[in-house]
């Protein structure tokens, strides 16, 4: 099958004048071929993990965490300037739902996320993010890889590369999406030219028997101890066909192949929520969103670096009409979860050093949404120009609000934060700094932030 593997002179010997060879190595590395070992934290950071909410689609800020009375006043009115927008808007409209001021902070909730809005003094608010365009697709990338147009690894992948992971028997990067996957796919969790094994695994938790949950966790055919053996024969070959290529590919594929097989035990253990005591999966609720949430506190308890909580397949919260009904569908789903992990991660003394975040690719206008005849859809357009997201735990600075759109909410007019700046923050309060995280790709060093970014000091505790 495989000849005996290479001794390092018959290496050298094989290279031609041998010497060469030595300066092989560092040309591949140069050109991203190697895999680069994960360089570490680069001081004492706030926060171990990451559990990200994202509500794919687009959420309204203006009807859930920016509260605009502007719109009230005005409502049915033209506003006197408006910005472009994808489709045809019309007049301001107001929210559907009522706003009121929330724990010691008096920070203004909307009534959608009342039970999250208990935890307000543990939140902190950022209400001038913007992004680029007004289209899902790029948005969702520069959101979760950092760049609208060229591949990029993403987020989480970085967080692995730079961290590590702490249980070798599980993913350490995990996007859960029931239904099936968002809009762009696996690219949203993309390792992209970082190592194949810092890429995020997919988990559809639709699904609750554990063979559904997890495809392929239990062998059909073969023992366990069986297994053991084969993947140790597989092992050894992969091993002697490696010497004599330098392809970071296969090293990712093996790592993958090696990994499925720890996780048939722990990953049974770590997504059956059945052991947990009632009142805790009370605490969740027996829905979708709650086991989902319940499976990421538990997953992060074994010590996952970075869970992405999705809210469904496509995207659901891209709602261009009735926002009322169904934007008060879409957060009663998950208001109880988000409150509830907030509660028991506090309760089990993880909230400290676990950073929890909440948002979406880009907002929604603060004018109504018109039909091509002119009629109001009584919902919202995409807004690129101003939106909000919110981060918990893990060191931020409870009942705090960083920014300001303007008094309508179309577009982000005070402390403007980019998508950068978020990443910059989330990678500091992890203990890593932005700028000195990077990976060495196609002759040049590549970061999560690119040439970009700036920490929100702010907001960190």
């Amino acid at each position: 099958m495989f000849g005996s593997p290479l001794s390092r002179r018959e290496m050298l010997r094989r290279s031609g004048m041998g010497l060469g060879a030595l300066g092989l190595g560092g040309v591949l590395a140069d050109d991203g071929r190697l895999a680069q070992a994960a360089p570490g934290p680069h001081f004492g950071g706030t926060a171990r993990r990451v559990i990200q909410f994202f509500l794919n689609g687009g959420p309204s800020h203006v009807d859930t965490f920016d509260h605009k009375p502007a719109l009230e006043k005005y409502a049915g009115k033209r506003l006197s300037e408006t910005l472009t927008t994808e489709r045809k808007t019309g007049a301001a409209f107001p929210s559907p739902f009522k706003f009121q001021p929330y724990g010691e902070s008096g920070i203004e909730v909307s009534e959608v996320f009342s039970r999250t809005a208990q935890h307000i003094d543990e939140i902190a608010v950022i209400r001038s993010m913007y992004a680029q365009v007004p289209n899902h697709e790029p948005s969702l990338m520069l959101m979760n890889c950092g760049d609208s147009v060229q591949a990029r690894p993403s987020a989480g992948a970085w967080v692995l590369y730079g961290l590590g992971v702490e249980n070798e028997n599980l993913p350490g990067f995990i996007a859960m999406c029931p239904g099936g996957l968002p809009i762009k796919d696996a690219e949203n969790w993309q390792s992209a030219f970082l190592p194949g094994a810092y890429q995020g695994t997919h988990i559809d938790t639709r699904h609750t028997e554990l063979s559904r949950l997890i495809e392929n966790i239990e062998h059909p055919h073969i023992s366990t101890p069986d297994q053991t053996r084969q993947l140790e024969l597989l092992a050894k070959w992969n091993r002697q066909h490696q010497v004599e290529r330098l392809d970071r590919r296969l090293e990712a594929r093996i790592q993958s192949y090696e990994l499925a097989f720890r996780m048939q035990t722990e990953a049974s253990e770590a997504f059956d929520i059945a052991g947990e005591p009632a009142h805790v999966r009370d605490l969740y609720g027996d829905t979708v969103h709650g086991r989902q949430t319940l499976i990421a506190r538990r997953l992060a308890e074994r010590g996952v670096r970075y869970i992405q909580l999705w809210h469904g397949a496509g995207q659901p919260w891209d709602n261009h009409d009735k926002i009322a009904d169904n934007h008060r569908r879409l957060a009663n789903e998950i208001d109880q979860p988000i409150a509830a992990l907030l509660s028991d991660l506090k309760a089990r003394g993880m909230l400290d050093e676990t950073l929890v975040m909440w948002g979406g690719e880009f907002g929604r206008t603060p004018t109504v949404e018109l039909t091509g005849a002119g009629a109001s859809k009584l919902g919202r357009d995409h807004n690129h120009y101003g939106f909000s997201v919110w981060l918990a735990g893990g060191g931020i600075k409870g009942g705090t609000v960083y920014g300001a759109t303007d008094e309508f909410g179309f577009k982000a007019a005070e402390n403007r934060t980019s998508v950068h700046d978020l990443h910059a923050t989330i990678l500091h309060a992890l203990g890593l700094d932005h700028k000195q995280l990077t990976y060495r790709y196609s002759g040049r060093d590549f970061r999560l932030t690119d040439v970009h970014g700036t920490v929100i000091h702010e907001i960190l505790g």
